[in-house]
């Protein structure tokens, strides 16, 4: 049996030039990142200001006050991809005594307690400092012109502010004062304006300028990094989140992050985390982000036939399903801020032995691995329940920011529009673990609701001189807490994906970084980077990007061939996002995978959710030959708003 051929319909052309290759999730920013280009800035200039832009077109899905994650590679060092780590810590404050003081039993989805320390525009600023050739004032001025005089909002940002009208309304007037002007919720097209964002971009610019003509660029950036965690930002963060507010576990809490942790927080850099699949390098994060996950899978279909890496027939399916299910299993006992065995996990003898778990039936169990000489971690509380009795009146908002309606919530992982119950296995096959509640099998749904998990945004430039990079900045979206007036955003939510329980390998401690779920990939070949990728989707991010990975390299697909092309995931291990759920035995898939596929995937066990037929997938890439200069980028078709530019 062969790889399957793709599809001969394609969305959308692959983009090639020689010039400079932009991708992003919103076409503000990749036209806006693409126009440095063309001005002659490098990819980091490019990055960078496109970047910021997505702060302002994508408020629902980024913002200055979450996280970022980058991977790059610079002209004059091409064999060192380099992580760009903007993921902050948790607050000096946030002790897990405290929260469970406050009579939680988990970090809230949203509000002040779900807040890290910001890192996202240090981190943008280290790149720009260190590896762009542009002022600052130039690599901002796209986001201080979006913020100041407006921008025409895409649907889903109409469409996420009216899900949380009610809870901004009644809970978070700030809220409802930016994102709700007149009282009305804007509709699709509208003009939306953010005047004191665009007020907070120009203190930052003018920290710079104040060090005189004769200061160099880079000081004029440094100094901004200092303004931004010293200063006016800092204070009017602390000031505000000792007002207790409303959060997700439907109480009031004052937040914890102080402006001392902003003074302390500088975004870092470190090595890439790297495997070798195929004849090709793969760089990821290090294991306090999930990406050492998809190392892992790739060391587990490494040496398999290639019909068993295709996800579009049964076995291929199957096989990478429960691969994922092994390596995001290792994630949860394994990965976290502290010392993580990743020379053993990542080892050809560890995966031979894990390898040997794969059978032909779904797994419905959650099996991480043995380390020799390691003591493994606690795992975590498990919830199966989609919304526990006591958190079922929490306000929309929560979770990742994909959010619709209010309504029932469909199985964790299935995308907006998803119209099918999932789907049980057949009556014969064997139970291997618990079962999902059956009104969970029983009751379709119809629109998705503030659990629906899957979006934020992502960013991929290529320049003509070999400068690569690839970004994926989340957190802080409108939804998950209360706007602070002076500054035209709220803080973000990562530490919802620090546990309370005691002993596990991401229990929440201060000072430490929450383990993230922000991975994007960059590709080499023969040392010279070859394809800069990444996707929205939480939890779900390394599953597509590992599809995309697959029918490249083994496949022959082109980049757009592969995006475009039929997307599926698991959902058989605990969920990154408040309630921290799990659906043992679960798989969402795009109905375009085919009846056939699908009825072979119940048929051996698996709990298969129908999302729709364009529906899940969020991915972008831009690609490199270094033999021929060629350059080439790619963007999600899904919900019409990804575009890729270039020439």
């Amino acid at each position: 049996m062969t790889y399957t051929t793709p599809d001969e319909f394609v969305t959308r052309p692959d983009l090639r030039g020689t010039f400079g290759m932009t991708s992003s999730t919103h076409w503000l920013a990749t036209a806006s990142a693409q126009s440095v280009l063309e001005r002659g800035g490098n990819a980091f200039d490019a990055a960078v200001a496109g970047a910021f832009v997505l702060h302002v077109v994508e408020p629902h899905l980024n913002g200055p006050g979450g996280d970022l994650t980058a991977i790059y590679a610079t002209a004059e060092a091409p064999d060192d991809p380099t992580v760009l780590v903007g993921q902050g810590p948790a607050p000096a404050g946030a002790t897990r005594e405290h929260y469970l003081a406050e009579g939680l039993e988990l970090v809230p989805g949203s509000g002040a307690l779900a807040a890290a320390v910001p890192g996202a525009v240090d981190a943008w600023l280290k790149l720009l400092a260190e590896h762009g050739t542009w002022s600052l004032a130039d690599v901002l001025a796209y986001a201080i012109g979006y913020a100041r005089d407006g921008h025409p909002i895409v649907a889903r940002v109409a469409s996420t502010i009216e899900t949380v009208a009610d809870l901004f309304t009644e809970h978070w007037p700030t809220s409802a004062a930016q994102w709700m002007p007149g009282g009305e919720v804007p509709r699709e097209g509208d003009l939306l304006t953010n005047p004191a964002y665009a007020a907070v971009l120009d203190e930052l610019v003018a920290a710079g300028e104040a060090l005189g003509p004769d200061a160099s660029r880079e000081a004029k950036v440094e100094e901004a990094r200092v303004e931004w965690g010293s200063g006016h930002v800092a204070q009017a963060i602390d000031e505000f989140v000792r007002t207790p507010h409303r959060h997700s576990s439907g109480t009031d809490h004052a937040g914890v992050v102080t402006a001392a942790d902003l003074a302390a927080f500088r975004a870092t850099t470190e090595p890439a985390t790297t495997i070798e699949f195929r004849g090709h390098t793969i760089a990821k994060t290090g294991a306090w982000g999930q990406g050492p996950a998809l190392l892992q899978v790739l060391a587990l279909l490494e040496p398999l036939d290639d019909a068993l890496l295709d996800p579009s027939t049964a076995d291929g399916a199957h096989t990478v399903v429960e691969a994922q299910k092994l390596a995001m299993a290792d994630r949860e006992a394994w990965y976290g801020p502290g010392d993580v065995p990743l020379a053993t996990l990542l080892s050809a003898d560890y995966a031979d032995e894990r390898r040997a778990l794969i059978g032909d039936r779904a797994s419905h169990e959650l099996r991480p691995g043995d380390v020799p000489g390691r003591e493994p971690f606690a795992l975590p509380t498990m919830r199966t329940e989609y919304l526990p009795p006591a958190l079922s009146e929490a306000p929309a908002g929560v979770g990742e920011p994909t959010v619709a309606a209010p309504g029932r919530a469909p199985a964790p992982g299935a995308a907006p529009g998803a119209s099918a119950a999932p789907v049980a296995p057949a009556e014969d096959a064997p139970a291997t673990g618990t079962a999902p509640p059956a009104d969970r099998l029983a009751e379709p749904f119809t629109e998705p609701t503030g659990e629906t998990r899957g979006d934020t945004c992502h960013l991929d430039v290529v320049d003509r001189w070999g400068n690569i990079v690839s970004a994926t900045p989340s957190g802080g979206w409108l939804q998950s807490s209360p706007t602070i007036p002076e500054l035209g955003f709220c803080l973000g939510s990562r530490l919802q994906m620090s546990w309370l329980d005691e002993g596990t390998a991401s229990t929440l401690e201060p000072g430490t970084r929450p383990r993230t779920t922000l991975t994007p990939t960059l590709v080499l070949k023969d040392g010279e980077p070859v394809v800069a990728l990444g996707s929205p989707g939480g939890d779900q991010q390394d599953q597509w990007q590992l599809l995309y990975l697959l029918r490249t390299i083994v496949g022959g697909y082109t980049p757009q061939q592969a995006i475009d092309a039929p997307a599926l995931h698991t959902t058989s291990f605990p969920g990154s996002f408040w309630p921290r759920t799990w659906e043992p035995g679960g798989v969402v898939v795009e109905d375009r995978l085919g009846d056939d596929v699908i009825d072979a995937l119940v048929a051996r066990g698996h709990v298969v959710t129908r999302a729709g037929g364009w529906s899940l997938g969020r991915l972008s890439s831009v690609s490199r030959d270094p033999e021929t200069g060629v350059l080439s980028a790619a963007a999600n078709p899904r919900g019409a708003q990804a575009y890729a530019a270039g020439r």
